[in-house]
């Protein structure tokens, strides 16, 4: 029997599981809920991820997790989720799939500024600030997050919600 205490040695079970279904494991958190453990686990991948990713990701990690006895006769609770846009934006990927979206930056010499991705590679992201675009190292961010639009200014594409009402009138 080998219990699994660490975030560190679940990371290490469920990344090569989740990789080989096309999810990347963005987090693995463990923690007590009365006599039980918690174990959350943060996925995403290119695209989103839907509802019927996170039940495929939840069979294939409760399936990892049981082969391999990972929690011992402990009781668990499993949740799997996406990543969601609260998280900061700290890998290259994050900043790929996130292309077009408004971010705020705060950099590590201390300013903030706001602009939409504009596009980015491994080591930088181009960011338009004001309609200007410029080019910023990930080593010179300190903290990035998307931001909400609940409305977004500038664009020629009407919301789903705006696209059924002029379908409704039309």
């Amino acid at each position: 029997m080998s219990i699994f205490q660490t975030r560190e040695q679940l990371a290490t079970l469920l990344d090569p599981v989740l990789g080989s279904a096309g999810f990347d494991l963005e987090d693995v958190q463990i923690s007590q809920a009365g006599r039980r453990r918690l174990i959350r686990v943060l996925i995403d991948q290119d695209g989103g991820v839907t509802l019927d990713d996170v039940a495929d990701a939840t069979r294939l990690v409760s399936a990892a997790l049981d082969a391999r006895d990972a929690m011992g006769d402990q009781a668990y609770t499993l949740e799997v989720s996406s990543r969601g846009t609260d998280r900061p934006l700290t890998l290259p990927r994050h900043w790929r799939r996130n292309h077009g979206r408004l971010v705020r930056v705060e950099t590590t010499d201390g300013r903030s500024l706001t602009g939409r991705i504009a596009d980015s590679d491994e080591q930088s992201v181009a960011l338009t600030v004001d309609g200007t675009d410029s080019r910023l190292a990930y080593v010179d961010v300190a903290k990035a997050l998307v931001q909400v639009e609940f409305t977004r200014s500038g664009t020629d594409r009407a919301s789903p919600a705006q696209q059924r009402h002029e379908t409704q009138e039309g």
